[in-house]
């Protein structure tokens, strides 16, 4: 497929990865990023019942229900805490690296990874979070019409427990496409219309619910929400646009901690927010629709911004931190990738643009790269597997193995990469050049877009109507 075909087909089948996938900046006037409370969005849930549980077989039914969706706990499901931790986009420290100490196995040929067991889905590419031997992930109920969070056990696949809220989702290619932020106590969603929902994470019980387009003004992107919440201590935040650029909600009652004023008027986008400190100021960094911010996280104060990273068609991959107040950007639609430099400290923070890539030496349509051991690691415009180093140079491409728009990450030292077909890849994550070490069939396909999780020695994968969960670990 040309480079065209890839990127006319992109413009269709856009979806967050990053994944898909990141994102949080959004408006309102200048001085109204005060301490608020809006009460949360009343919730309306079916009543509960486990009449309509799933058996205990690892293979689970798609989602059906009529009238609002099904919601159920199921009361005899087994629940092993299980070893392994991904509890939102990216991964424990949100650079989509997992590490397990050597226990994975690459040699495919001879003990190929095993499916242990697969659930069917409702069309989209959400992905799931992991914590305490639990998988959660938002799907779409197309015949209830109705969000659906729904719980399963990493042992087995069991369902635990799924809640379900009204709302009407045209099929715009897929409909759920976020991944959940997991705590102990709490499991937030962002569901495709833009529903900021809290629950508890061992019933599923609603504890709140923000519609943000309601309460905030919030415009909900092409193809769907795609922005991942992210929970940082205390705090939910979202690049919602609207009437703020970035808001903060209290995780344990939904109240406003802070908004940031939005006097561009910028409107959200697919990309994920990024957590990081640079110049001693703990802040998220969000690529909105008219450029890239950064926000105190503490209070919800811009601290600098700039307009020269702009995506007209969708902005998908979340900023990636690469040391020393550096920032890498990428996106699709000829956007090509940029590398912002964050100078100064404090309050006295500035940005500056230090190089830009043209589209054929680097871009992402939808996955955020990989940085590892100062190099980066991704897929450009045309679907090769690439390395840059940390000025732009590219040092290697796979050449004729294409990858599409599919996930990847590094997995102990390892690059896992899925094709759009379901085709799983293990490749040496180094600059000296590609070198594929095994490939093998785990998803039917198509569109293999949803990011990647790694519990332990279990890798989670989805495609568009079905998640496989895989054992990685050494014979």
């Amino acid at each position: 497929m040309s480079n065209s075909d890839d990127r006319a087909r992109s413009r269709w089948w856009i979806v967050n990865a990053a994944p898909s996938v990141a994102a949080v900046l959004g408006a309102v006037a200048i001085g109204w990023w005060v301490h608020g409370y809006v009460r949360p969005t009343p919730v309306h849930e079916r009543p509960l019942g486990i009449d309509e549980a799933p058996s205990t077989r690892a293979q689970q039914p798609a989602p059906a229900a009529g009238g609002g969706g099904t919601s159920f706990s199921n009361a005899a499901a087994k629940v092993e805490d299980l070893p392994g931790l991904w509890p939102w986009f990216r991964g424990p420290e949100r650079d989509n690296i997992g590490e397990t100490g050597s226990k994975l196995g690459f040699e495919w040929s001879a003990s190929p990874p095993r499916a242990l067991w697969s659930v069917q889905l409702g069309e989209g590419y959400a992905a799931p979070a992991v914590r305490r031997g639990r998988v959660y992930l938002i799907d779409y109920d197309q015949a209830g019409q109705a969000d659906s969070v729904r719980c399963f056990a990493l042992a087995n696949g069991e369902e635990i427990w799924r809640r379900s809220y009204p709302v009407v989702v045209k099929r715009n290619h897929g409909m759920s496409r976020t991944i959940p932020s997991v705590t102990d106590k709490y499991v937030v969603t962002l569901g495709p219309k833009c529903h900021l929902t809290c629950m508890d994470a061992d019933t599923g019980a609603i504890i709140w619910q923000h519609d943000l387009v309601a309460e905030y003004g919030v415009t909900v992107p092409e193809w769907y929400a795609g922005q991942c919440p992210i929970v940082d201590s205390t705090r939910v935040v979202i690049g919602t646009g609207g009437q703020a650029l970035m808001m903060a909600f209290e995780i344990g009652t939904g109240k406003v901690m802070w908004q940031t004023p939005n006097p561009r008027k910028w409107l959200m986008t697919h990309s994920t927010p990024l957590p990081t400190t640079i110049g001693g100021v703990a802040q998220y960094v969000w690529c909105g629709s008219g450029g890239v911010a950064g926000v105190s996280a503490s209070d919800g104060k811009l601290l600098w911004e700039n307009t020269d990273w702009v995506i007209n068609t969708a902005t998908v991959p979340t900023p990636v931190a690469l040391g020393n107040g550096m920032l890498l950007l990428t996106g699709g639609y000829e956007s090509g990738a940029m590398f912002l430099k964050i100078e100064g400290s404090g309050a006295s923070l500035s940005a500056r643009v230090v190089t830009r890539l043209r589209p054929q030496v680097f871009g992402s349509d939808q996955q955020t790269p990989v940085f590892y051991k100062n190099h980066v690691y991704g897929v450009k415009p045309g679907g090769q597997m690439t390395c840059l180093d940390t000025t732009g140079k590219s040092l290697w491409t796979s050449g004729t193995d294409r990858f599409g728009l599919g996930a990847y990450m590094l997995a102990d030292g390892v690059l896992l990469a899925l094709s759009d077909s379901g085709n799983l890849s293990a490749i040496e994550a180094t600059p000296a050049g590609y070198k594929r070490l095994a490939q093998i069939k785990v998803l039917e396909g198509p569109e293999a877009w949803g990011p990647m999780a790694l519990a332990g020695t279990r890798l989670l994968v989805r495609d568009v109507h079905r998640m496989v969960c895989l054992e990685m670990a050494k014979p």
